[in-house]
């Protein structure tokens, strides 16, 4: 289950339209268990460049800076 969850939102980050945003909102669906959800956001917001945001609906909005190369 928690797997599918994570390829669902891994879909959702790197579909074109988020990519090109650098931004995904995700929201939690009825059938997956709010630990793996927790778990997920918080694996998400370890990564560096990355911030959350919480909405009142019950979404989470992602946004992500790429790192410029030098």
């Amino acid at each position: 289950a928690y797997e599918r969850l994570g390829v669902r939102i891994q879909k959702i980050i790197n579909s074109p339209t988020a990519q090109k945003s650098r931004a995904a909102l995700i929201f939690r669906l009825e059938h997956e268990s709010e630990d793996d959800w927790a778990q997920m956001l918080e694996e998400i917001a370890e990564n560096d460049n990355v911030t959350l945001a919480h909405r009142d609906d019950g979404g989470v909005q992602i946004f992500w800076v790429v790192p410029k190369e030098d």
